[in-house]
């Protein structure tokens, strides 16, 4: 018995955590309403591994049609949690569709969870969870700050619903997987970043402006008290944190954790701003980026990067790629969807 349930399979982490999953032995199922994925990731996973991934179509949101999922799959022995709407603009302009989604999602999961006796959850919060930290690098322990967006609230507010529902459900367990900025895709170049929406992530905004798809990148705000003035973030390969949930899945299957629930950062460990992630993208790939200096953007934090101790220590994991590692499978992954005509929108 080692199937788990990943839910937003087809989405840019899940997919990619899928493969990692396959390639460990487990068995994966996926969960996933469409709304910002689709499919064609199942495709790719296909390609890559030589396994079909099922998906249930299905909004989490529904309990009755959540708790099928569970009825045909009682031998489920883990979940990773990663279904959730995820821009931060998004969250500022439509705050109650974020807190609808996100959390009832959760609660449904939790239910489940507890109905058919499944123990295991890895949940995906955010490195957003901070605010404006008052110490640099981060650790686990580091006092959180007022959200910034009702997306980091809701990544707030998961966290403490999964600490107050497991208190009372001894046989529940969970990591809190708090990630930086995933970017990068699939050595392959058979899956990568692909939302069905616009894109607001700094790397595939980058790649589309390079190729073509838009006229440009903003970077929002170089007035703030870093070293260039831009935002410093920790961008982290998409396969890097794949792996650690693959890692995190069996640290709680393995009865490593000392606690019922664990929280764990995951970052390179050192701090990138836009600026310097741009010259990086160019440094590799030797195109030219057409950007511009815009106004701040609400939600923003100006700086976070991670300390990955604990990671390393308890879950055995180190990042193998860098910043220009991962500009350099971006735009391969670019240049990949785009020659097959997968994109299906273009901002002109």
């Amino acid at each position: 018995m080692n199937k788990i349930l990943v839910t937003g399979g087809c989405g840019y982490i899940g997919s990619h955590t899928i493969i990692d999953l396959l390639d460990n032995g487990f068995e994966v199922i996926s969960v996933d309403n469409l709304y910002n994925a689709d499919e064609s990731a199942l495709d790719g996973i296909e390609k890559i591994t030589g396994k079909r991934i099922k998906n249930y179509v299905v909004d989490l949101c529904d309990l009755e049609a959540t708790k099928q999922i569970f009825q045909e799959n009682q031998d489920i022995i883990g979940i990773i949690h990663f279904a959730a709407l995820k821009s931060v603009g998004e969250s500022v302009e439509q705050p109650l569709l974020y807190f609808r989604n996100n959390l009832n999602s959760l609660l449904n999961i939790l239910d489940c969870m507890i109905q058919f006796r499944v123990s295991n959850i890895i949940f995906s919060s955010s490195c957003s969870v901070y605010g404006n930290a008052t110490e640099l690098p981060v650790t686990e322990d580091t006092p959180w700050q007022e959200a910034e967006s009702p997306y980091a609230r809701t990544k707030q507010m998961g966290e403490q619903i999964i600490h107050d529902v497991l208190r009372g459900n001894p046989i529940l367990q969970s990591v809190l997987l708090r990630y930086f900025n995933p970017a990068g895709a699939h050595p392959s170049a058979l899956i990568g970043e692909s939302p069905r929406n616009v894109a607001s992530n700094l790397v595939p905004v980058i790649t589309e402006t390079a190729i073509g798809k838009r006229p440009e990148t903003v970077v929002f705000g170089a007035d703030y008290p870093t070293r260039d003035g831009s935002c410093i973030r920790d961008f982290i390969h998409i396969m890097d944190l794949a792996h650690a949930h693959t890692l995190a899945l069996q640290y709680l299957l393995q009865n490593n954790n000392e606690k019922q629930v664990e929280v764990f950062n995951l970052g390179i460990g050192e701090g990138v701003s836009v600026l310097e992630a741009i010259h990086a993208f160019e440094k590799v790939t030797g195109e030219n980026l057409n950007y511009r200096i815009g106004e701040r953007r609400p939600g923003d934090v100006v700086a976070i990067y991670a300390n990955l101790n604990k990671a390393a220590d308890k879950l055995g994991w180190q990042p193998a790629y860098n910043i220009e590692d991962i500009m350099r499978s971006a735009w391969a992954w670019e240049q990949a969807r785009s020659n097959n005509g997968i994109v299906i929108f273009m901002l002109l």
